[in-house]
């Protein structure tokens, strides 16, 4: 597990119920990823346990990244730090998916932890 250095908030609505758990400073987060989807794990240790999972399609995750460019397009500038810290990923996402390309008859696969 990674530290969470900002914090996250996760709800989930019902029609007779709403969850609803945030994950800060003292919670962590893992990704993995397989030929298929992508899992994004955050987690809660202590007395108040809770952890949440979300399973993405590729597709689905590239349609999030794109809206979620559309959306820092559209809204006032954020800071400088956080700035960076979106530059740096979006950089370090490019440069793998430029780099690692699928062997030939390798097609699917069990979900790897990254």
């Amino acid at each position: 597990m990674r530290p969470i250095v900002d914090k996250a908030e996760v709800a989930i609505d019902f029609p007779d119920k709403t969850y609803y758990g945030t994950f800060s400073r003292d919670s962590g987060f893992d990704v993995a990823c397989d030929a298929e989807r992508v899992r994004l794990r955050l987690s809660h240790p202590g007395t108040d346990q809770r952890t949440a999972e979300i399973h993405l399609h590729y597709y689905l995750l590239a349609d999030i990244v794109a809206a979620l460019a559309q959306a820092l397009g559209e809204a006032p500038p954020i800071d400088d730090a956080h700035r960076a810290e979106l530059q740096t990923a979006a950089e370090a996402l490019q440069k793998v998916l430029k780099k690692r390309r699928p062997k030939a008859g390798h097609g699917s696969g069990t979900i790897q932890h990254a």
